[in-house]
């Protein structure tokens, strides 16, 4: 009996998407097992049943009962390991408010869409992956995100002592949220709404300081009230002059790319809503305007003291 020739190449057609695949599993549950380690349940933070009334709620109730946060010292171990989230459509301002509360909680803010901006200018090897998906306004897959969540937390946790976080852009899918609930405790959802209109003007608007890294926005959103909205106006924040010729724009904010993010979001995201809101977790808060009076009427929302530490987060 004569034995064929063995097609080598063949076999490493068929086997390299296995070894690939493979390889991948194994990098997703490493980093399983570093966020189970890591996101530990340790808050101390004490809750009350908070009613927020919003004029500018679109809920099908304007009065919204969450467990909302009682903090009202000043000590810092009081204000530290809340476990909180932030949602929202791409561009409402999640990194804006989550910002300045991680620095009012003394916090850690972690950006998802910062880490993956990061490892995109890295030129790492998940780069080139990165820049399709992000250019074509896709999610990025859960093992990436994963991944780089679980990297920046040990980072956080065994060069600088964090404890506590604010998660911005993270949980975008159910399956996502489902992973996060299976590895910590997570206190609070915000979910920060703002009109479509104004969030496409805002989204166009926004530009970087190619210098100093620094984020402005161009746009100045003055929309008339009608029968079901009220009025609302968002002044531009405009660049320092030295930074005013350096302005840059995302490669992804474009008209159809921005309304891509947001078809997107619509439809993988709104469910993680419900996930939270079942589990009586979710704050939903709609921008009534700009930063100062949203500031404002968001630390109201959180039942958060507005004592001194308070005003100069604001200011």
């Amino acid at each position: 009996m004569t034995l064929a020739p063995i097609d080598f190449q063949r076999q490493r057609q068929l086997t390299t998407p296995l070894i690939r695949f493979t390889h991948s599993l194994c990098v997703f549950y490493t980093s399983m097992a570093v966020l189970s380690r890591l996101l530990r349940a340790t808050t101390t933070t004490s809750y009350t049943i908070l009613r927020f009334s919003s004029p500018y709620s679109t809920s099908s109730s304007s009065e919204i009962g969450v467990l909302a946060p009682t903090i009202a010292s000043n000590k810092s171990s009081d204000r530290r390991n809340v476990q909180w989230v932030f949602l929202g459509c791409p561009g409402v301002g999640k990194g804006t408010y989550a910002s300045r509360l991680s620095k009012l909680l003394d916090v850690p803010h972690i950006a998802t869409g910062d880490l993956v901006r990061d490892e995109l200018s890295s030129k790492g090897p998940l780069s080139s992956q990165l820049t399709e998906i992000v250019n074509q306004g896709k999610l990025v897959p859960d093992e990436i995100i994963i991944n780089l969540l679980s990297h920046r937390l040990q980072i956080g946790e065994e060069a600088k002592g964090e404890s506590g976080f604010i998660l911005d852009g993270f949980p975008r899918t159910i399956r996502q949220a489902e992973i996060l609930e299976g590895v910590t405790n997570i206190d609070l959802v915000i979910n920060l709404k703002l009109r479509e209109e104004a969030l496409l003007a805002k989204c166009l608007g926004r530009r970087t300081c190619s210098q100093c890294g620094g984020n402005y926005n161009v746009a100045c959103i003055d929309i008339k009230a009608d029968h079901a909205n009220p009025a609302m106006y968002m002044p531009p924040l405009l660049p320092p002059p030295h930074c005013a010729s350096k302005l840059i724009t995302r490669s992804d904010d474009t008209e159809h790319v921005v309304k891509e993010r947001l078809r997107i979001y619509h439809e993988k995201s709104q469910p993680v809503e419900e996930f939270y809101r079942i589990r009586g977790k979710l704050l939903e808060f709609d921008l009534p305007g700009g930063i100062p009076e949203s500031w404002t009427k968001l630390l109201q929302a959180l039942n958060l003291d507005d004592n001194e530490d308070t005003r100069s987060a604001a200011a």
